[in-house]
C-alpha cells in the first residue's frame, strides 16, 4: 500500500466532524420537541415522552415522516417551520456531503497514485525509516534532492506516519518482497539505500533488488557487523557501510586524538561549518593540480574510482573528473547558491 505525504486534515477527521454535527442536530431537535411536547399529537393519545421526542427527531430529519406524531399547536408548527425543517435540510447536506467527500477523496487518491506512477523515475528508495534511514534522507535533502524523488519502504506503522509527515511517499510492506519493490518502481530508480535493522534482512533486500534490476540500479547498504560486509557485496550491494566498525573507530579517535573527532563531527553535521561536497571539474581547472585550487580538494573521482592526492594519478585534474572537496556549510543568505 502506498502512503502519500500527510495532508493537513485527513478524511477521518472530516467524517468525525460531520458525524458530530449530525448527532448535535438530532439532540437539538429532541430538546426543542420535548420542551414543547404538549403541542404535539400522538396517535396513541398517551402524550409525548423523551423517547417519542427522539423518535420524532430521527424520522423527521431523515425525511421518513410516518405521521404518527405530528405538531398540533401553532407554536409546534411554527417551531417545525423555523427550526425542524432547516435542520432537516442541513442534516441531509451533512449526509450527502460526507458521501461526496469520501468518493472525491478516493478519486483524488487514485488520480494521485496514477500520476505518481507515471512520473516517478531516477528516484532513491530508502528501505527502512529508522535512525539510519532518516539520516540518509536528511543527507539527500541537504544535497538538493527533491522530496518527490525519495520513496520510503517500511513495515512499521509509526515509521510510515513519520515518513508521510515529513512529506515523503511511503510504501507499506517488506523490502524483501518483489511486489513491494515493484510498487516503489525499483527498475526506474537511481539508487536503493538499505537501512534495515538486521544484516540478514539487508542481504535479502540486496538479493531481491539485484534480481529485479539485473544489477542496473546502484545499491548502498548498511551493515551492523564487518563480517557481513562481504556477504552484502556478493548479494549485489555496490557499497557497504559498516556502522559498528565506523562507530568503534570514532570512539577510538575520540580517546587518542580528541580534536579529530570534532573535525569528523563537523564534517558530518549539517550547518556546523564544514561539509564534504562533490562537483564536476570545470574546463579551466583541467590540467591543473588539485592543490592549486581555491577550494580544499581532498580526492578525485575518476571513472567511478577514488583517486587520492597522494597518488601520482591525482597530481593533475583530467577531463570528466569529479572533485571531492570541503566546503563552507555555515548558514548563508538566501541569495547565495553554494556548490552541492
Amino acid at each position: 500500500m502506498i502512503h502519500f505525504p500527510a495532508q493537513r486534515r485527513g478524511p477521518l477527521s472530516a467524517l468525525s466532524l460531520r458525524l458530530a454535527a449530525a448527532v448535535g442536530l438530532v439532540f437539538a431537535v429532541v430538546a426543542v420537541v420535548y420542551l414543547d411536547r404538549d403541542g404535539y399529537r400522538d396517535v396513541n393519545g398517551d402524550g409525548i415522552t423523551l423517547l417519542d421526542s427522539f423518535y420524532y427527531a430521527v424520522v423527521s430529519l431523515s425525511t421518513t415522516g410516518y405521521g404518527d406524531i405530528a405538531p398540533a399547536s401553532d407554536s409546534a408548527r411554527l417551531t417545525n417551520i423555523l427550526f425542524v425543517t432547516p435542520a432537516r435540510v442541513l442534516f441531509l447536506i451533512i449526509l450527502v456531503g460526507t458521501t461526496l467527500e469520501v468518493l472525491t477523496e478516493q478519486y483524488r487518491t487514485g488520480r494521485r497514485l496514477s500520476r505518481w506512477g507515471r512520473n516517478v523515475k531516477d528516484h532513491v528508495i530508502i528501505c527502512g525509516y529508522g535512525t539510519k534511514g532518516r539520516s540518509a534522507v536528511s543527507a539527500l535533502l541537504e544535497n538538493g534532492m527533491d522530496k518527490s524523488r525519495i520513496v520510503v519502504v517500511e513495515r512499521s506503522g509509526p515509521a510510515l506516519r513519520q515518513a508521510t509527515s515529513a512529506g515523503l511517499v511511503a510504501i507499506e510492506g517488506s523490502a524483501t518482497r518483489s511486489a513491494t519493490l515493484n510498487e516503489a518502481h525499483v527498475r526506474s530508480a537511481k539508487a536503493v539505500i538499505i537501512a534495515t535493522d538486521s544484516d540478514d534482512a539487508s542481504v535479502l533486500v540486496a538479493l531481491t533488488v539485484r534480481q529485479l534490476t539485473a544489477g542496473q540500479v546502484r545499491i548502498i547498504a548498511a551493515a551492523r557487523e564487518a563480517e557481513n560486509a562481504p556477504l552484502l557485496k556478493q548479494s549485489g550491494a555496490h557499497h557497504v557501510i559498516v556502522s559498528s566498525a565506523t562507530a568503534g573507530r570514532l570512539l577510538g579517535l575520540s580517546t587518542s586524538a580528541p580534536p579529530l573527532i570534532d573535525v569528523v563531527e563537523d564534517l558530518l553535521t549539517p550547518g556546523q561549518g564544514m561539509a564534504l561536497a562533490m562537483r564536476s571539474a570545470e574546463r579551466q581547472e583541467v590540467g591543473r593540480s588539485p592543490r592549486e585550487l581555491e577550494c580544499l580538494v581532498i580526492a578525485l573521482v575518476r571513472r567511478g574510482k577514488v583517486v587520492t592526492l597522494a597518488d601520482r594519478a591525482g597530481a593533475v585534474i583530467e577531463t570528466g573528473d569529479m572533485l571531492v572537496y570541503v566546503r563552507d556549510d555555515r548558514s548563508q543568505p538566501a541569495s547565495a547558491s553554494p556548490d552541492r
